[in-house]
């Protein structure tokens, strides 16, 4: 998510018109399950989070899609949602590809490990 308020990663599925968990059949659930755990740890991990907001709202945007959001008490809307309390803050070019680069190197060594 480009909003440089928070460390903000969008897990999609890709499986064609999902709206629900429910849609996906109990394998894709289970590797939704087990991906967003991954990506979840990972951020906490890389951002030293206080707390991990996981949500599937898609209210806006119907495809099935989880928000992973990493809050600190000193973040900007602690403790409140993030949603529509402040205006997003966009990553300039360098800095969201950089923040995109350090995550793909921490998810890479996490899966050489296992």
């Amino acid at each position: 998510m480009n909003d440089s308020n928070y460390p903000w990663c969008i897990l999609v599925p890709r499986v064609n018109n999902a709206r629900e968990v429910y849609d996906l059949t109990e394998g894709d659930q289970l590797t939704l399950v087990r991906e967003s755990s991954f990506i979840a740890r990972a951020m906490m991990t890389l951002f030293n989070g206080d707390k991990m907001n996981v949500a599937a709202l898609g209210n806006i945007v119907p495809q099935l899609h989880v928000h992973h959001i990493v809050r600190r008490r000193d973040d900007l809307a602690w403790p409140q949602p993030v949603w529509g309390l402040h205006k997003p803050r966009p990553y300039s070019s360098a800095a969201l590809r950089d923040c995109c680069a350090k995550i793909v190197r921490f998810l890479e060594q996490q899966n050489i490990q296992k």
